[in-house]
């Protein structure tokens, strides 16, 4: 880590950051010169700064504040290291870290040690999960009353509407997806392809797949910051929330999964399209536990605008092989690349919950060798089948009540994600919908 910083003399500040339930970046500003030791030692911030709400503010019953005298946990670098901050002026390195109790033992509140708990259970039972996530966001201006695609760049004009896997869109913020991909490439993330989206503004990058879950849900968590943090420099908004705009579709965040053998097979792969008794095994865990797991893939109360019926969002419980309108799709292609598409949360999502819920929900088919029940054909949202919780709250209690959570989860890490829920409800009521609009078009 610190060699990083030796080829890097220009950089005077850094940041050190980890990842809150709701995904901000929690942390501090520290002079280059003091790096060494935060390498060496890590640094401190409380229990309860993981557990702030979407304003940053307290959980007023939680008993990681008063009750406990708001102590402290220890915070260490991850295996990471130091990045650079592409979307900042002056050079700066950001150094992720990740909560540990004093006596080095993962702080069960961290995000980031919920999905590291779900990969270690695969890894004892000799299996590797394999994940991919796509990324949805519109570009957005946001500097009048209304929100606006921006003009181009390149013709200083707005396009009136969508333009779907177009060349000319991508082409409109060229220099915008340059410098994206230059920094994600500074930064280690392994951005793939990018596409314009069914919205106005609205692009898809996929990041690419690989058996490290960890560096997928990092690259995932970094790029949501980079394209925020870089779009602003172009003088627009780059946003991830659910569903900005009435009228057109939401942002979504797909995870694609398989799982391997400690020798590198496809465990989903059976030589042809229908995939392994394995793969089954796994889309009747994502089944089951998907009531309890909509929280994490719904977060906020603006998530439930995007999840209504025939508006490219799931809203039933089902499973198909090649088809866009199931909760879980499975998609054709080589079978040497047999995966699960999950296609339920948007992309206001925190990475770290989100892929732990969904790697957590089909270990749990695959322990219990659960048995999914016949894939749906034609329109998923023309069939009666199970549906979704469809509000915040209901999905809320349906979270914790649910026992499939339960298995995936800490019991402290699902009481402080209840508890700032819980809070968050009761505060969003207080909001006119512009000034919700306002809180999750940056922070998400």
């Amino acid at each position: 880590m610190r060699d990083w910083l030796r080829h890097h003399p220009d950089v005077k500040t850094i940041r050190v950051a980890a990842a809150d339930l709701n995904g901000q970046a929690r942390g501090k500003r520290v002079p280059v010169r003091f790096a060494d030791k935060i390498v060496k030692e890590g640094t401190r911030f409380p229990y309860s700064v993981l557990n702030l709400d979407i304003w940053g503010e307290d959980i007023e019953d939680s008993p990681l504040v008063f009750e406990s005298g708001d102590v402290d946990g220890v915070l260490k670098p991850t295996e990471r290291g130091f990045l650079p901050m592409p979307w900042l002026e002056a050079p700066t390195a950001l150094l992720p870290l990740w909560m540990f109790h004093e006596n080095g033992t993962p702080y069960e509140g961290d995000p980031r040690h919920a999905l590291a708990r779900v990969v270690q259970k695969f890894h004892a039972l000799g299996l590797r999960p394999v994940c991919a996530t796509e990324l949805e966001f519109y570009l957005i201006d946001d500097s009048g009353r209304e929100l606006r695609v921006p003009p181009s760049p390149r013709s200083g004009k707005r396009r009136p509407g969508a333009d779907t896997l177009a060349l000319r869109a991508l082409d409109a913020f060229d220099n915008f997806f340059t410098d994206l991909y230059n920094a994600c490439e500074e930064m280690d993330i392994d951005a793939d392809t990018a596409i314009s989206e069914a919205g106005i503004g609205q692009f898809e990058i996929n990041l690419l797949h690989s058996d490290d879950v960890l560096k997928v849900a990092d690259d995932t968590w970094l790029f949501k910051m980079l394209a925020r943090g870089l779009a602003r420099r172009h003088g627009f908004a780059a946003s991830f929330m659910a569903k900005p705009y009435d009228n057109w579709p939401g942002n979504g965040m797909h995870m694609h999964f398989s799982v391997t053998d400690s020798e590198g097979r496809n465990l989903f792969d059976d030589g042809g399209a229908k995939g392994t008794d394995l793969l089954r095994q796994a889309v009747a865990g994502c089944m089951k536990a998907m009531p309890g797991s909509v929280l994490l893939l719904a977060p906020h109360a603006n998530s439930y605008e995007r999840m209504v019926p025939g508006a490219h969002a799931p809203t039933g419980i089902s499973w198909a092989y090649e088809n866009r309108t199931s909760a879980l799709r499975i998609p054709s292609g080589s079978h040497k690349a047999r995966r699960i598409e999950h296609r339920v949360a948007g992309g206001d999502i925190n990475p770290y919950l989100m892929m732990a819920a969904v790697l957590g929900s089909a270990l749990i088919g695959i322990e219990d060798k659960l048995t999914p029940p016949q894939p749906i054909t034609g329109n998923a949202y023309g069939l009666d089948l199970p549906q979704l919780p469809v509000t915040w709250q209901d999905a809320v209690d349906t979270f914790e009540a649910s026992p499939e959570m339960a298995r995936i989860f800490a019991p402290q890490m699902i009481d402080n994600l209840v508890r700032t829920k819980r809070q968050e409800i009761r505060y969003m009521a207080e909001l006119s919908p512009e000034e919700a609009l306002e809180l999750y078009l940056d922070t998400v």
